[in-house]
């Protein structure tokens, strides 16, 4: 995914990254207002951030992809 890393430290930096962005998308996509009503702008990029999270998954720790 980085170019500029260091391959012995590459694994490591996409396992922080998928922490990150983890918790980004729980947050963005289960986050509720007070009233009970979904924020739209919180659920948009809550679903960008699962993406990305699916996306480094998948291609860059499990390596099922490639394109």
């Amino acid at each position: 995914m980085f170019d500029f890393i260091p391959q012995e430290y590459e694994k490591l930096i996409n396992i922080i990254f998928l922490l990150i962005t983890g918790l980004i998308a729980k947050h963005g996509i289960t986050y509720r207002k007070k009233d009970g009503e979904r924020d739209f702008v919180r659920l948009v990029f809550g679903c960008i951030a699962a993406t990305y999270f699916f996306l480094v998954l998948f291609k860059d720790v499990l390596g099922l992809i490639s394109f």
